[in-house]
């Protein structure tokens, strides 16, 4: 969970609380997209587009200035910013581009946040025409009148040239209650066709996230995430239900270079950085079709910053499993450069995640999700010796 506000102090490239020159939230986190949109090979046009989308569907909050604290505990990232980055990568072309953000961060309650994102949801439809029907299928299920959870919607956008992104959206299955997060993930699936698929899901410790692909998508997915503690290699490539045997042995050599081999160890971290416990691993599974209940894509994310030291560290992974998988690293290292000038030393956590997918019929794939750090960065961990 992200650690209370204030919690860490701000380094190179973010504001200071005594800054009265900072930013606002829309101007800084618009300025890495932009920068962001050049690594990923998007033209000026886009860019300039994608970069007055995100403050727009921020809402107010956007026009906060990063001399405040954050308007609230975003469960987005760690200092709460309700902005993430990512990256995908294949081999043989530029990486696709995304943005997660919470529109209504700065609701005054769960049901204020949830009608917010709807709001910013139905707007885009709108302004690209596509349907919302399965959202709106969906609405009593995650937006009950006294809501629970940390967060009640999210939107992911994918940036796509052409200046029309693909659209996703992530609902609290603990809206109603943690007790009956499961029951409101099997209900979800029913009401979309997908019948069979709730028993198709491997063991897990909670129901995470529910998400759903809206407009152009050439197989719009219903994808169900899973937290996992405590897990060994082989257990993280047995949650997959996608694939052979070839898979699961790339899923076990993902694991294990993400965590740095540490994922067995008990915690061994102390000093300003220390975590009272690591988050889960997550398991994605992804439905396209409502005949068979099995599912189409399988993904395991792992939360690297909780397995290294400080981002130097993170990054070395991440280099080391692109290389894996085919795929040049330069494009990440300009990445990180576009979002921050901090040395990755400094700080952990600006590499939140590392992500292998599989989808059917695709190849591969890595993706790397960048933390914004628009309001703080966290202290590198330091490992206890012997």
């Amino acid at each position: 969970m992200p650690a209370p506000v204030g919690g860490y102090p701000h380094v190179h490239g973010q504001s200071s609380p005594t800054d009265s020159g900072a930013p606002t939230l829309g101007a800084f986190t618009a300025g890495q997209l932009a920068r962001l949109c050049d690594v990923a090979g998007l033209n000026a046009s886009d860019t300039e587009v994608y970069a007055r989308i995100l403050p727009e569907m921020l809402g107010p909050v956007a026009e906060r200035s990063l001399s405040l604290p954050p308007p609230s505990d975003s469960f987005l990232s760690d200092d709460h910013t309700p902005v993430e980055y990512s990256l995908a990568f294949q081999p043989g072309g530029p990486p696709a581009l995304r943005v997660l953000l919470e529109p209504g961060a700065d609701a005054a309650d769960p049901v204020a946040g949830g009608r917010a994102g709807l709001r910013a949801v139905r707007a885009m439809a709108r302004h690209w025409n596509f349907g919302t029907e399965r959202l709106d299928e969906l609405e009593d299920l995650f937006f009950p009148p006294s809501p629970q959870g940390a967060f009640a919607l999210w939107c992911a956008l994918e940036l796509r040239p052409g200046g029309v992104p693909g659209v996703k959206v992530y609902l609290n299955p603990a809206a109603s209650g943690p007790e009956r997060a499961a029951d409101t993930v099997r209900e979800a699936l029913r009401r979309l066709g997908h019948q069979e698929a709730f028993t198709a899901l491997p063991p897990g410790d909670r129901h995470l996230f529910f998400a759903l692909d809206l407009g152009d998508w050439a197989e719009p997915r219903v994808k169900v995430y899973l937290a996992h503690q405590d897990l060994s290699a082989v257990e993280a490539a047995g949650l997959s239900r996608v694939g052979g045997a070839g898979e699961l042995g790339e899923i076990e050599d993902f694991f294990r270079a993400a965590t740095g081999g540490d994922a067995d160890a008990p915690d061994a971290w102390d000093g300003p950085g220390t975590r009272p416990g690591r988050r889960p691993v997550q398991s994605c599974h992804a439905f396209t079709e409502t005949a068979s209940g099995r599912a189409s894509g399988f993904t395991l994310y792992v939360p690297v910053r909780d397995h290294a030291r400080h981002d130097g560290e993170a990054l070395e992974r991440a280099v080391a499993v692109l290389r894996r998988q085919g795929v040049e690293a330069a494009p990440l290292l300009s990445a990180v450069a576009a979002v921050t000038t901090r040395r990755p030393e400094e700080g952990v956590g600006l590499i939140a995640y590392l992500a292998l997918a599989h989808q059917r019929g695709r190849p591969p794939r890595v993706t790397v999700y960048i933390s914004s750090e628009s309001y703080a960065v966290r202290p590198p961990a330091v490992l206890l010796t012997a």
